[in-house]
Parts: structure tokens; sequence; C-alpha cells
């Protein structure tokens, strides 16, 4: 089966969705230039590079307002915070998604209590095992193409502080990931954590 996005009448688009899966959320708090806080996951989140450190997010436009509120205020500030959502904490996260009026506190909304950042205004979630203060490097906005798409922020951001919960940290300083089971987004509204795990080497040259 071959379909062009373009020209399949009916094309479901959550199907990119389904395939890039599972994805990781990133529960971004942020804080505009009120100092009113938001908070809201995105499952369009990742890593980008180490050194420097850099993350993204990115996110449609809504269809009640110019842009999502997490980027008006990310333009403003400069700043923003990523919270790893794990399994225990789904049920909050999904309560953060809420279509709230700007202004409204998703933290009050969810019943999460703040913790205080170092380097960045926004405050990050408490119970979130690990949070990174990021600071904007860019916004790139990618248009429509087609008479259906909608707008599109990506958001990059220079991780400047990391928030851990010394549970998760062993001896030698590493984070123990798996154990916090991270909350991860599939296709539609389904969720879900780490399956088996397994540990491969990197492969080494053939000599014969």
């Amino acid at each position: 089966m071959f379909l062009d996005p373009a020209a399949t009448p009916g094309f479901k688009r959550t199907l990119f969705n389904a395939i890039v899966a599972p994805r990781p959320i990133g529960w971004i708090s942020t804080v505009d230039a009120l100092g009113r806080v938001n908070l809201a996951p995105f499952s369009h989140f990742n890593l980008v590079s180490t050194a420097p450190p850099v993350v993204m997010f990115s996110c449609n436009a809504p269809a009640d307002r110019p842009e999502k509120d997490t980027i008006a205020n990310v333009r403003e500030t400069g700043e923003f915070v990523t919270n790893l959502v794990t399994w225990s904490l789904r049920q909050p996260m999904n309560a953060s998604s809420f279509n709230a009026p700007r202004g409204v506190d998703e933290f009050e909304l969810a019943g999460l209590a703040k913790a205080p950042c170092v380097l960045v205004k926004p405050p990050r979630v408490a119970a979130s095992p690990a949070s990174m203060e990021c600071r904007l490097l860019r916004i790139i906005d990618i248009d429509p193409i087609g008479p259906d798409d909608t707008r599109s922020n990506v958001v990059l951001g220079l991780v400047v502080g990391v928030h851990l919960d010394e549970r998760y940290v062993d001896a030698d300083g590493y984070f123990d990931t798996a154990r916090t089971e991270p909350l991860t987004r599939l296709d539609g509204n389904r969720y879900a954590t780490v399956g088996p795990l397994d540990v491969l080497g990197r492969p080494s040259p053939r000599r014969d």
C-alpha cells in the first residue's frame, strides 16, 4: 500500500501519530509577561542534541486563537520548563491539556504543586522526577502547504538547568529512566509506559 497524503481522499493525518510512536511527552510550563502560569503537554517533543543540550517541542495553531498559550508565553519571555510525565502522573497530565482561557493556571486545574526553578521564571511540576529549565533558541514557524493544513510552531530550547529526584539517580550519577515509568503517547488517546528492556552493545568492526 502506498499513500500520497496530498492526493488520497479522506487521508487520515492521525496516521502519522500512529506510525511515529511511542512519543515522549513534553509537559511544558511557562509564564507570560504578566507572570501568569501555564502548563500543557505536547507529544511532539524530543531531545535534539546533548552538546549543547537542546530540546524541542511543537504544536499546531488552535482554531480559536492565533497560537497556543505556551507558544505565546515562550515568545514573550524566552523561557520554558520541561517536566517528565510518569505513568502515575497521567491523570494530572491529561487534566492540564484542557483548553482553558489564557491566564488560567493549569497547575491548579490539575491539582499539582509547583516548585521553583533556579535560572528561569516558570515553575516546575513538583511531583515530576525530572525537569529541565530552558531558554529559547528559536521558534520555527511551519506555514500551511495544503488547504487542510494548519500552521505549526517548532520551539528549540537550550537546557540551562536540570532538576532530578535523587531516588532515581544511581551511585554513578545515571538517571534510571525506566524506573520512573515515563508516559508515552501512541495513536489517538492511547498512552503507554516502558515494556521489555534489553541492553545492546555497539557493534564492532568484523575481523576475519
